[in-house]
């Protein structure tokens, strides 16, 4: 761990010069917007004690890829868990799946991605209005499921306040060269009189993308003897759609409004399987959603949000021939009820869930379980005229896990946390927070027992688990001037129970084997485990410099290390990784470029091989087509290169990271058009 730290002290003065590509205006409205995600009172970025992120639509179209994991993938403190184009959730600090809590518009995705990697988040960035990150534990809000973070993807189809224009469209195309594949998206909103009205859809076409070189690692084809697939990787197609619409009546102190998500999707499952498996899958989703100012002395506002999800999909095999069959389906649902105490402000409220997850088929390795969960939380902060102030809260939750055959299990959990923080006028912020979160073991960890061919183990889980709890101390100092600012955030978790999943057997006959259906067992165990890690991340910006252009840098450092107290260390933990860049403007015209490098990671966990670190290069030129009169502003149309120098990149977050490497080389272009 030293020389991580090293490396993220002596990156310091670097990320103070270095960037990835971003508008100038951007970082200004990174630092001054509301996170909506964080409790409590209205706050931006620079007032938060965690590292949070707020993505506009327009920098989202810009670092757009095929899933949501990959689309975030560069943000400081964001890893991948990549299967191929169609599937992959965010990775926070190291943690991921059931660790990470991804909503949409504040309500859980209700589908089934945090059983498998190979699973589609129901959640994606081609027709979001905006994506917030916060990292770190944000459980006190939303539930133990966020013990490493939360993504919150918001679509804008329900709104709040009256738009400035009565009638705005944003439509969106790109092709790319390394899969054959095209890009489509789509946004219109209407407002009439207290009514708004909002319409999007999107569209993706993607064949097999091309890789460089084998589709198998180095050690994985020393291992096998076989080289494999090379140049394209076989079964990795992905096409999906979606079709949404939103109806608001907005007054001059409340809201409320309805929402309908319709999403499709087919894609390959690529790997090692002797078939062409792929997944077809639908869910349709309802949002309510409903706010009133009420500014009574005690009660400042109160929101309700409800959502109700319907998600299937089919796994199919060898010709095209149905296999299992996974359903999720449930209700959730939040009230929050904003206050003021004296000269405290906060936000106390309550949430409920109820889903149920069934499998069916020979490869059903998880059971038919009922989920209903019931929390309620509490959140203060207060600052003082000096810039001193304190926060924090508590939520207590109670879980109950219900399985058709091993019965039913409960959880009581508690949560909290205590910080402090100073502003100072010269830009300058220091924070530090202290925080105990407690979760609840999922589906998968409980119940599992069969093949897995996604993921290539034959998983079996433990209904004896217990409660996993983690102890994280996070501090943080930055300073934000009038042309950028840098920070850092510093943080330590140990665990209790941690839950993972490592090599094992199950007995067959009397006897102990360590393979099963030809597959390797691997079981869901407990140990304690430490994580330490954090960020470093840095922007500047100047107008009129070097060939008379305005120009914009940022960079980020990110860094983890997660060792189990048993010896060994935790499974798929990202590497040590650089992400740079800087871009220059004339006016309608700006170029740019940005660089990821990314350590090897030599401590891969048991039954895991290591993973070798990567760089890639990214280039992009773009014109603002609104300077010439067409569109609105927002227009423009671009193209880009990414990966260069076409290096093979391998995700350690990743189950198939050694026989399914990212895509190589793409050529990308295309247009933004505004009204």
């Amino acid at each position: 761990m030293p020389r991580f730290l090293l490396l993220a002290v002596a990156s310091a003065p670097l990320l103070a010069t270095m960037a990835h590509a971003q508008q100038v205006e951007d970082q200004e409205l990174r630092a001054s917007t509301v996170i909506v995600t964080a409790p409590g009172p209205d706050r931006n970025a620079d007032e938060l004690i965690g590292n949070a992120t707020v993505i506009e639509r327009e920098e989202i179209l810009e670092i757009l890829a095929g899933s949501l994991g990959d689309t975030l993938d560069r943000q400081p403190g964001v890893s991948t868990t990549f299967f191929g184009q169609a599937a992959s959730r965010p990775v926070l600090r190291g943690l991921g799946a059931e660790r990470v809590q991804v909503l949409t518009n504040g309500i859980g995705v209700i589908d089934a991605s945090a059983a498998s990697p190979d699973h589609q988040v129901a959640a994606d960035g081609i027709d979001a209005e905006r994506i917030e990150i916060l990292r770190g534990s944000a459980a006190l809000a939303y539930g133990g499921q966020a013990i490493g973070g939360v993504v919150n993807v918001i679509d804008g189809l329900i709104v709040e306040d009256l738009p400035d224009d009565p009638v705005s469209a944003d439509l969106f195309g790109a092709y790319d060269s390394v899969n054959a594949g095209s890009e489509l998206a789509g946004r219109a909103q209407m407002a009439k009189g207290p009514f708004v009205f909002t319409l999007t859809g999107s569209q993706r076409d993607f064949g097999d993308y091309d890789i460089p070189g084998f589709a198998r690692s180095a050690l994985r084809r020393a291992a096998d003897g076989e080289d494999g697939p090379q140049d394209s990787l076989p079964n990795s197609f992905a096409e999906t759609q979606s079709l949404a619409g939103g109806a608001s009546w907005v007054g001059a102190s409340a809201f409320l409004g309805a929402a309908i998500r319709q999403q499709t999707a087919t894609y390959g499952l690529p790997g090692e399987a002797d078939e062409s498996p792929f997944i077809d899958l639908e869910q349709t989703r309802v949002d309510l959603r409903g706010g009133v100012s009420v500014n009574n002395g005690l009660l400042t506002d109160i929101v309700g949000t409800f959502a109700v999800g319907d998600y299937t999909h089919t796994e199919f095999e060898a010709a095209g021939e149905p296999g299992t069959v996974y359903e999720s389906d449930g209700v959730e649902g939040r009230v929050e009820f904003g206050h003021a105490i004296g000269s405290f402000e906060g936000a106390f409220g309550v949430q409920y869930l109820d889903k149920e997850l069934r499998a069916f088929g020979d490869e059903a390795f998880i059971t038919p379980t009922t989920t209903k969960s019931v929390g309620a939380f509490l959140y203060e902060t207060r600052e003082w005229d000096n810039g001193f102030g304190v926060e924090g809260g508590l939520r207590i939750e109670s879980v109950e896990l219900a399985n058709v055959i091993s019965g039913s299990v409960d959880f009581d959990l508690l949560s909290g946390s205590f910080g402090l923080h100073q502003h100072f006028d010269s830009g300058v912020f220091f924070g530090g927070q202290l925080s105990y979160t407690e979760r609840a073991p999922n589906e998968s960890e409980l119940f599992a027992f069969g093949p897995h061919l996604a993921s290539e183990q034959f998983e079996v889980g433990n209904a004896e688990l217990g409660k996993e709890s983690g102890l994280n101390l996070e501090g943080t100092a930055r300073w934000r001037g009038e042309n950028g600012g840098i920070g850092i955030n510093l943080f330590v978790t140990e665990f209790s129970d941690f839950t993972f999943l490592t090599p094992s057997f199950i007995v067959e006959d009397g006897v102990e084997v360590s393979e099963a259906d030809g597959l390797p067992v691997f079981a869901f165990v407990q140990d304690d485990a430490s994580f330490i890690g954090g960020e470093i991340y840095a922007d500047y910006t100047f107008r009129d410099g070097p060939l008379s252009a305005d120009w914009t840098f940022d960079a980020s450092v990110d860094l983890v290390r997660a060792d189990l107290d048993g010896g060994g260390n935790v499974p798929f933990i990202p590497p040590v990784t650089l992400n740079a860049g800087a871009s220059a403007e004339w006016g309608a015209w700006e170029v740019g470029t940005a660089i990821t490098f990314a350590g090897d990671q030599d401590d891969p966990g048991a039954g895991q091989l290591p993973t070798d670190g990567y760089t890639t290069l990214d280039l992009r030129a773009e014109v603002d087509l609104s300077d010439f009169g067409f569109g609105a502003d927002g227009t423009e149309a671009f193209i880009e290169a990414r990966n260069v120098t076409d290096e093979e990149v391998r995700y350690s977050t990743s189950v198939l990271k050694d026989v399914a490497p990212a895509p190589g080389q793409n050529i990308r272009v295309g247009i933004r058009v505004a009204f």
